[in-house]
């Protein structure tokens, strides 16, 4: 058996391993900890998963062993919710959200998502790719090895194709892999406020087959919120969506408790992400159909609103996953592992719990629990080697990146909390 690389003295695997559908309940505090244990790779992929020495049956002179010095090694995380791709940034609305300037009432002065949808259709690919790039670089420094990467910034067919474009370009040329989903339904233009049935039938129309047909995205999302989609009209885009072939997500109840929730259960949607506002019925409706709840508690930090009921979801037997909702006006900024931090001091989950959230329920909230998110023969081997003697610890000392080493399939990306893919 030719073995590639071998990751030894392990002080703690921390492997998720999965239970073939997402954890709920009490299963999300376990996560399989093996103690002094080794890991065998092959064309970037895990073989074996052993203890101690073991390994030595397995090498030869062509293995290449590396040290992991009793550290904590994970699977890579997974950001499943992000607007990757845009132009510009919001610094000048930050004023107005600290002084408690509701965020519908700066969308409908112009600002919010529209400001970044001007910024983006202005910008050249050129500068949305670089712009992106070190976006990535920073998740990938953080341990991100996978994240869904959304358009919404356009709102119109062309520069919803450059969003998406762009970070189909990114999924090629960056270690991190790419989900791509589109958001052309991410807000109302400014002229179509009075009839967003014509906005609508553009996106039913034209976007969605146009992006179909270009082979640019596997999900469709849709922002259902008061002053924004309604649920009705939620419904028609995502059950359109569905006919063509998309799988389905959604923006839910993310400030007022519209029905969102519920819509998703009905839809079977992948995942139903920020649920704030989420009613108990919705929830409930959501563990029947095996909805991923995706909370995002870094933009309730930075909105300064209410964090989302993660215990009430464990409780119900809603399968939970965290994720950054990176994008340029509500959470700017690229750290999961604050965001993990956030699932302990804000929403009061366990540290298990937020781990299994950013690795194997991850996963499942982008569709890729057979490739990725938990240590498990056959699975890719993108691990994380953090400088830190538990997962508690993760979670405790916050504030910092405790990345040592990032593995994307294998390689070493990542070194002394530093980019180096670059010079592989």
């Amino acid at each position: 058996m030719r073995v590639d690389l071998v990751i030894k003295n392990i002080g703690k695997l921390v492997t998720c391993k999965g239970l073939g559908r997402p954890k709920v309940g009490q299963e999300m505090n376990e996560v399989d900890i093996i103690e002094d244990a080794y890991i065998a790779i092959r064309d970037g992929k895990i073989i074996e998963i052993g203890i101690k020495n073991d390994y030595k049956k397995i090498t030869n002179s062509y293995t290449k062993i590396e040290d992991a010095k009793g550290l904590l090694v994970t699977p890579g995380l997974i950001d499943s919710h992000t607007h990757l791709v845009h132009g510009g940034s919001r610094e000048n609305e930050f004023s107005k959200k600290l002084s408690g300037v509701p965020y519908i009432e700066i969308l409908n002065q112009g600002g919010g998502i529209l400001s970044t949808v001007n910024s983006t259709k202005e910008a050249s690919s050129e500068d949305l790719y670089d712009k992106a790039k070190k976006s990535l670089d920073r998740m990938l420094e953080f341990g991100v090895t996978s994240a869904e990467a959304k358009s919404g910034y356009g709102l119109e067919l062309d520069t919803e194709i450059k969003q998406l474009n762009v970070a189909k370009k990114l999924d090629k040329d960056h270690p991190i892999d790419l989900v791509h989903t589109f958001l052309g339904a991410h807000a109302i233009p400014i002229k179509y406020k009075e009839n967003h049935k014509e906005y609508i039938d553009i996106i039913v129309e034209q976007m969605m087959p146009k992006v179909k047909e270009l082979g640019l995205a596997e999900f469709c999302d849709v922002f259902c919120e008061e002053g924004v989609f309604s649920i009705e009209e939620g419904e028609y885009i995502l059950s359109k969506a569905k006919e063509m072939g998309y799988k389905l997500k959604i923006h839910a109840d993310e400030i007022v408790s519209l029905g969102g929730a519920q819509l998703s259960a009905k839809l079977k949607c992948t995942s139903s992400d920020h649920l704030m506002a989420a009613s108990e019925e919705g929830l409930k409706m959501m563990a029947k159909n095996n909805v991923v709840a995706n909370i995002l508690p870094a933009t309730s930090f930075n909105l300064n609103k209410s964090y989302a009921n993660a215990r009430k979801m464990i409780d119900l037997g809603v399968a939970l996953s965290l994720s950054s909702d990176y994008n340029p006006g509500s959470c700017p900024s690229e750290n999961l592992q604050f965001v993990m931090q956030l699932g302990c001091l804000g929403l009061k989950m366990t540290p298990n719990e937020v781990i299994n959230a950013v690795t194997i329920n991850a996963a499942y909230a982008i569709d890729r629990q057979n490739e990725i998110g938990s240590i498990e023969i056959g699975k890719k081997a993108d691990l994380v080697v953090f400088d830190a003697p538990n997962v508690e610890y993760l979670m405790y000392h916050f504030g910092v990146n405790h990345v040592d080493k990032v593995y994307k399939e294998g390689v070493l990306v990542v070194e002394n909390k530093q980019v180096i893919y670059n010079n592989i």
